[in-house]
């Protein structure tokens, strides 16, 4: 890692598989010893979806947060997301979002790291409760309009 390196962690959730869902991701700026990093929390949900749509918004959202020519390294517990984009693992399905994705990658230079989750990484950790506070607003919302 050096410090001009973005780091960018992300995680998704969905409660069903399909279901409710939402995604998180906490960025952190390169910094310097005067101009210490500020962290940046980006966050959704969406009413019907999956779990690996929400760990690929994750990522894609947080990307759009980062100025074009960043170097961005991505911490992510999604095999899915990390080895499809290290591995070359098939793209099936999400063809929306692997385009955007790759638009996105196109315009930065990306680091893709994978972290084991619930394994007490605090970054990941927190992630994972942003996303699944995103999942309960969801439900509240729709208990509110019924």
């Amino acid at each position: 890692m050096t410090n001009a390196e973005w780091l960018l962690y992300t995680d998704g959730a969905c409660s069903g598989n399909p279901g409710p869902g939402g995604y998180a991701a906490i960025l952190v700026p390169p910094s310097s010893p005067l101009f210490p990093a500020e962290e940046q929390v980006v966050s959704g949900y969406e009413a019907r979806t999956t779990n690996n749509r929400m760990e690929l918004k994750a990522v894609i959202e947080g990307l759009k947060a980062t100025p074009e020519g960043a170097t961005v390294r991505i911490a992510s517990d999604s095999q899915y997301v990390v080895y499809t984009m290290t591995r070359r693992w098939k793209r099936n399905v999400n063809q929306d979002l692997w385009a955007e994705l790759d638009g996105l990658r196109l315009a930065r230079r990306l680091h893709w790291q994978y972290v084991r989750g619930h394994a007490g990484h605090t970054y990941n950790e927190r992630c994972d409760r942003l996303a699944i506070a995103e999942i309960s607003k969801l439900k509240q919302q729709s208990r509110a309009t019924e």
